[in-house]
C-alpha cells in the first residue's frame, strides 16, 4: 500500500527521490486514529485529535519538495500535528525542531515519535508565529497550517539561502515559497491553492 501511495504521489508531479523514499518507508497508518487506518494509504487528509488533520500525502510531499532538504539541514516545523511530516523530514536526514500549539497533540507526539525511532532535536509546546529564535538561523522552515499572514519572525529566522514554505490565506491558502537571498531580501513564489486548518498562536 505504501508503494502504491508513493506511485500516486509521483504521478501527481513529485520528483524528489528522497521525498518519495520517505513516503514509501513511513507507516502512515500508525499516525492515524484506528477508525481511519483502512484509509491511511489513500491520498487524502483525515481528522486527528484536537480538531486537526493529518495532511494529504501529496501536500506533505509538495511542501517537503519545495524545502529542498539535504541531510543535516536544520529545519523548523510549525505545527507538529500527528508527527507524520516530522517523520518525513527525519527520514531525509534533517535536524528537526518542531512547535505544536495543541497540548494534546504535543503530549502525544512527544511519546509516539521516539517509539517509532524518530527523534527530533526538539519538540516544543508553543506559539508557532514566534518561531524559535534561540535556535535560529534555519536552513528551512515549514508551516503545516494555514497562516492568515506571513509571520515576520519566521522570515527573520532563515539563514541566507534558506527557504520558508507557508500556506497563506484565511479560508483557502496559497502555497508560498520564500527564499532568503540576502540579509534584507527575499524571493517570493506562489504555487497554487491548498486548504489547511488554521495556524494557531497565542492570539487564537
Amino acid at each position: 500500500m505504501r508503494n502504491k501511495l508513493t506511485e500516486v504521489v509521483a504521478a501527481k508531479g513529485i520528483k524528489d527521490s528522497k521525498v518519495l523514499a520517505a513516503i514509501k518507508k513511513i507507516p502512515r497508518h500508525l499516525f492515524m486514529d484506528s477508525s481511519f487506518e483502512d484509509h491511511a494509504y489513500q491520498d487524502k487528509a483525515f481528522p486527528i485529535a484536537a480538531d486537526q488533520t493529518i495532511s494529504q500525502p501529496y501536500t506533505v510531499a509538495f511542501q517537503t519538495e519545495l524545502l529542498d532538504v539535504s541531510p543535516g539541514d536544520k529545519i523548523l516545523e510549525i505545527g507538529t500535528g500527528s508527527g507524520y511530516q516530522t517523520a518525513v523530514l527525519l527520514e531525509m536526514g534533517a535536524a528537526v525542531y518542531s512547535i505544536e500549539r495543541q497540548k494534546e497533540l504535543f503530549k502525544k507526539t512527544n511519546i509516539f515519535l521516539p517509539k517509532l525511532g524518530y527523534r527530533p532535536k526538539r519538540l516544543i509546546f508553543g506559539d508557532g508565529y514566534k518561531g524559535l529564535p534561540n535556535e535560529a538561523p534555519f536552513d528551512g522552515i515549514i508551516v503545516t497550517a494555514g497562516a492568515p499572514f506571513v509571520p515576520k519572525p519566521l522570515l527573520a529566522q532563515l539563514k541566507v539561502g534558506g527557504k520558508l514554505v507557508i500556506p497563506v490565506g484565511q479560508n483557502e491558502q496559497v502555497m508560498t515559497l520564500f527564499t532568503r537571498t540576502s540579509e534584507k531580501e527575499f524571493e517570493k513564489k506562489e504555487l497554487g491553492q491548498f486548504r489547511f486548518v488554521p495556524l494557531l498562536g497565542d492570539k487564537n
